[in-house]
């Protein structure tokens, strides 16, 4: 500031001096009026740079600004820890007979019996005999009854019949399950010479049985809705869904499988699982 001032007064000085040589008249005249202060009035000259001033205080916060384009994508996170178990899920086709197990250990043998009491059974023994002969001459009877004067066809653990009324497949369906029963489905070569006899033997040149393809074309399914696994009996160059709507099939007496339309009009076989004792 003391700089500033004694520039300020060199300044008034050079302006006074300036001042009196332009005018020696009325300087040296006998006015005695005092000659006007220049440097009272506004300096002409800027000041100096003054010293910096204080840090004003932060002022407000402005507006959020827009918001940015989409980042990039980030590297893929940590395995997150495992979930509840959902649901069970439906129960899939039923499998193959499976092949038959090992033979097992012997059982520890038994504690001996009592001394059994002496009796005559020579007579009981011959009456049980004689039961043994009737029951097998009615299990003969039996047989022949449902073989040859009913019709029946029957392995280990099914019966199959051949029922003479010109049905369509889903006709042939409902007739079976009225019975109690379903549309005959030969799942081995035994099973399938069994029902072929069946057919040659009744007169007859084919019949109707539970295969089909209607829910997937190609994909032939039995009654059950079990996928054919490791059997079927097809004709040459069969299946071959001439007409486009081939989608049932039938068995020849020759024992060949043949894919015909569903709406067609034969015979069927049905099959009845037996009743355990």
């Amino acid at each position: 500031m003391d700089t500033w001032k004694a520039q300020r007064r060199k300044a008034c000085l050079a302006l006074l001096m300036l001042f009196v040589l332009q005018s020696p008249v009325s300087a040296l005249s006998s006015d005695s009026r005092p000659s006007p202060d220049v440097c009272s009035t506004q300096a002409i000259l800027p000041g100096p740079k003054g010293d910096q001033g204080e840090k004003g205080n932060s002022g407000e916060t402005g507006k959020p600004g827009k918001e940015g384009p989409i980042g990039s994508k980030g590297s893929k996170g940590d395995v997150g820890d495992r979930g509840d178990q959902g649901p069970i899920g439906k129960i899939g086709p039923v499998g193959g007979k499976g092949g038959k197990g090992h033979k097992g250990l012997y059982g520890l043998p038994g504690r001996k019996g009592k001394t059994g009491s002496f009796c005559d059974c020579g007579r009981y023994r011959k009456v049980v005999g004689q039961l043994d002969v009737n029951v097998a001459r009615l299990k003969t009877s039996l047989k022949f009854v449902k073989n040859v004067i009913a019709g029946i066809r029957e392995t280990e653990d099914k019966f199959y019949y051949i029922v003479k009324e010109e049905r369509n497949y889903r006709d042939a369906l409902t007739q079976c399950r009225i019975r109690s029963g379903t549309l005959a489905m030969p799942r081995d070569e035994a099973t399938n010479t069994l029902l072929a006899d069946y057919i040659s033997q009744s007169g007859l040149f084919r019949v109707f049985i539970g295969v089909n393809d209607i829910v997937k074309e190609g994909q032939y399914m039995y009654t059950d809705n079990t996928p054919l696994q490791t059997y079927s009996s097809w004709k040459d160059s069969e299946p071959n869904d001439t007409s486009g709507e081939e989608d049932c099939v039938e068995m020849l007496s020759t024992g060949k499988w043949n894919d015909v339309e569903c709406d067609l009009s034969i015979f069927f076989v049905c099959e009845f699982v037996k009743k355990k004792r």
